[in-house]
């Protein structure tokens, strides 16, 4: 069997790639540039990804995609029309190598959407499920729903199964984004402001547990033409993300206990409203389907991942 994957070079994609060896499952990595193609014994360079991107010659002889690739999530987009930035790759670009990944008769495609697609925020106790109906609120997590969309009809339409996986935050060693954000604060050793966020709950993903699983849906009967949510299977508030962080990096968190209506109002002050909605509010996954379907758990604990994400930036 032979994969194809897509945004080799990405956080996740040297992840998937990694393993991957460790596992002797022969893959043919796509690039963007041939600098980052260091270790792909297969390596194929594609500069752009779109819906007029030509596949053909690099599908030759795969079996399944696991597609990596899109445009990422951006927190303050300057685009003047997002949406439509975003649906160039995260929708028009999909679909393009997955038609002609059907053409030519690969058996299986894995999609790494988002959990952007259930929403932004759940009660707590009351987590967002595989079968929910999509509900996204910002064009990253609207053209991820899309796509979705149009896969599964291509899949009825061609035969060629399509896998969906909808991550929430992932971390792990060389992570950037939020999950750096926090890394650095905790490092930095000065008094948070966030100590009162002990009531809200979030769902993570260690790098390793998200490509145990894509992994795992490359080749398992029961992936097929399936949604899967994903998580370590522990769910955390923010003090106690920050504590353990905090406990894994050999350098305590240092919260102080701000009552959070002025931390709304400093956040709209300092216009960073969103940032503080999120570290203020919840955003739950069950993944009982991931787990009773695939017969998979997590590899890692939540304690585990962070004490290896910071080994790596130790």
């Amino acid at each position: 069997m032979t994969v194809l994957l897509t945004g080799a070079s990405g956080f996740l994609g040297r992840g998937i790639h990694s393993v991957a060896q460790r596992r002797h499952i022969e893959m043919r990595c796509v690039f963007r540039s041939i600098t980052s193609a260091d270790g792909c014994a297969d390596a194929v360079l594609m500069a752009g990804l779109d819906g007029t991107t030509n596949w053909r010659a690099s599908l030759q002889g795969i079996d399944v995609v696991i597609h990596a690739a899109a445009r990422a999530h951006v927190m303050c987009d300057e685009s003047l029309d997002p949406l439509t930035e975003y649906r160039s790759v995260n929708v028009l670009g999909t679909l393009n190598l997955a038609r002609q990944a059907a053409d030519v008769g690969v058996r299986r495609f894995v999609f790494i959407s988002s959990i952007k697609v259930n929403g932004e925020s759940t009660i707590p106790g009351h987590p967002f499920t595989a079968d929910d109906a999509p509900a996204p609120e910002d064009a990253y997590g609207i053209s991820k729903a899309e796509a979705e969309s149009e896969l599964r009809q291509l899949a009825e339409e061609s035969g060629m199964e399509v896998v969906i996986i909808r991550p929430p935050l992932v971390y792990g060693p060389r992570v950037k984004g939020n999950f750096s954000s926090l890394l650095r604060a905790v490092t930095s050793g000065l008094p948070l402001p966030f100590g009162s966020l002990t009531k809200n709950r979030r769902s993570l993903v260690a790098l390793d547990n998200l490509v145990d699983l894509i992994l795992t849906c490359v080749d398992h009967p029961n992936a097929a033409n399936q949604i899967f949510l994903v998580s370590d299977g522990e769910d955390l508030s923010i003090v106690e993300l920050l504590q353990r962080l905090g406990k894994a990096l050999n350098r305590p968190a240092r919260l102080l206990r701000v009552p959070t209506g002025f931390l709304t109002l400093a956040a709209c002050f300092f216009g960073k409203m969103v940032i503080v909605k999120r570290l203020m509010g919840s955003l739950q996954v069950d993944i009982s389907k991931t787990v009773t379907l695939l017969e998979w758990k997590p590899l890692v604990s939540v304690d585990e991942g962070l004490r290896k994400m910071a080994e790596h930036k130790l």
